[in-house]
């Protein structure tokens, strides 16, 4: 999958970007991962759906895959 990192030490709304991500509910903040335009969450539920096999299914619908 093509992926997009954002830097927030390298935006100039890298803080308020972060803020944003821990009234989400991210703890800590980064990464945050978004499939498509959908919030997925921490490094911790992408582990857990790609364990439970669910991350190939909502990376094809998002068309970030093709496989």
């Amino acid at each position: 999958a093509n992926a997009t990192v954002y830097e927030l030490d390298n935006l100039q709304n890298g803080r308020e970007v972060e803020k944003a991500l821990q009234r989400l509910g991210l703890n800590p903040s980064v990464p945050a991962v978004f499939i498509g335009q959908k919030f997925i969450g921490g490094a911790k539920e992408i582990i857990s759906m790609q364990v439970q096999g669910r991350l190939t299914l909502m990376l094809k619908e998002a068309g970030a895959i093709w496989v």
